[in-house]
């Protein structure tokens, strides 16, 4: 009792507070909602399409667990890319023909999957996922469609923590010196801006080339207009390849004169 009356004359400046902060307090509540509605609908999601297309696909076969993804999104929500920009995404890689990808979030495996059946004998594709039941199941179904762990490297982590660390994987003993000739974003648009300019900043786009694909699965989505106010900025090292409704290619080259675009 005594508490509660000593308490009264605080009431005002109680009120006043609640009420300037109820705002932010709310929008707060509403953000951490939505993101675990987000994160457990992603593992219900990342589980089911694991099961079914485990199950349905013919295992070794890279065109038959693509056929199974397209077959559970038909009928199931699902993370994986449209047929529309999976064709896109296929064209770019047969026009880069790149030795040396990666890939920053990586969902279910199948624009892992999609990647790695194009590219040449040679060619290796690094692989980011912050979620560990994300990148266990992904490598799973990247080994199902028949592909061997000396073609691919799943590092299961944040895309600013993972960018430093993969140096090593470029090294000329690697096969390669020449860097990332193909990165595809398809993670966090406000991580965007921050990873591509930690991949400059590493060196690791490759100087004489570097096709860099923004997947967005939310036209308004957030940092969008970050990463394109820095590409406008930067008309001598970047310029706009080609641009989709969901997906959009950067071309970045040390000294471009803009001439690729």
């Amino acid at each position: 009792m005594w508490l509660m009356v000593a308490s009264i004359p605080l009431l005002p400046a109680i009120i006043m507070v609640s009420s300037r902060y109820r705002v932010k307090v709310a929008a707060l509540c509403h953000r951490a909602l939505a993101w675990t509605l987000r994160l457990m609908r992603g593992k219900v999601c990342v589980r089911s399409t694991h099961a079914f297309v485990f199950s349905k696909c013919t295992h070794s076969k890279a065109d038959s667990v693509l056929a199974t993804f397209d077959l559970y999104a038909d009928t199931h929500p699902s993370l994986c890319i449209s047929p529309q920009i999976a064709e896109a995404l296929d064209e770019v890689v047969r026009r880069v023909c790149p030795s040396r990808v990666l890939e920053l979030g990586m969902h279910c495996g199948y624009t892992s999957v999609r990647l790695l059946r194009l590219l040449p004998p040679a060619g290796r594709l690094l692989t980011v996922e912050l979620d560990p039941l994300t990148a266990d199941i992904g490598e799973e179904i990247i080994l199902v469609a028949g592909f061997k762990h000396s073609q691919f490297q799943v590092l299961t982590s944040s895309s600013a923590e993972a960018i430093p660390t993969l140096r090593p994987y470029l090294e000329p003993d690697k096969g390669t010196s020449e860097g990332l000739s193909l990165v595809l974003m398809d993670h966090d648009p406000q991580q965007y801006l921050p990873d591509l300019q930690a991949l400059e900043r590493e060196e690791l786009l490759s100087p004489s080339g570097c096709s860099v694909l923004l997947i967005y699965r939310n036209q308004r989505a957030e940092g969008l207009r970050e990463i394109m106010d820095h590409i406008r900025a930067r008309p001598d090292c970047y310029s706009i390849k080609s641009e989709l409704q969901f997906m959009m290619e950067i071309f970045y080259r040390k000294g471009n004169t803009g001439m690729d675009r």
